[in-house]
């Protein structure tokens, strides 16, 4: 994962201070890297399904659900610790949930939003990558 903010630009020069979309964007390439179908095809419901059911719900359906729903709800839950690292502490799903759980309301309103912004990037990349 590529948290760092450094980037290679076109021109063969580091950027050191790669904006949060640049890094969202890089995060997503790399991890879909090891999509195939039926991931593409889940990273792409996962907001609708976020927008009507909320974040805790479906981290708990991904996980119940297990394979490639677990893979991308993994991916998602290690973006959001790496993010929020006051809030969580491991992306492991039993001790993420406990802390999703103890938030308060902005920040489970700020975590959710986060969530969304990196899937905008996943279901993007993925379906580049996977085709």
């Amino acid at each position: 994962m590529q948290l760092s903010g450094r980037i290679n630009t076109a021109r063969g020069s580091t950027n050191t201070r790669a904006t949060l979309e640049q890094q969202r964007a890089q995060y997503a390439w790399d991890k879909c890297g090891n999509y195939g179908k039926e991931h593409a095809n889940f990273a792409k419901g996962l907001p609708a399904l976020i927008m009507n059911s909320g974040l805790m719900q479906v981290l708990a359906f991904c996980h119940d659900k297990g394979g490639a729903a677990e893979l991308v709800s993994q991916d998602l839950r290690n973006w959001l610790k790496d993010r929020f690292p006051r809030v969580f502490s491991k992306s492991e799903f039993p001790v993420f949930m406990e802390a999703l759980m103890g938030t308060d309301p902005a920040t489970y309103q700020a975590v959710t939003a986060e969530a969304f912004a990196l899937l905008r990037w996943l279901r993007q990349m993925a379906s580049a990558r996977v085709g």
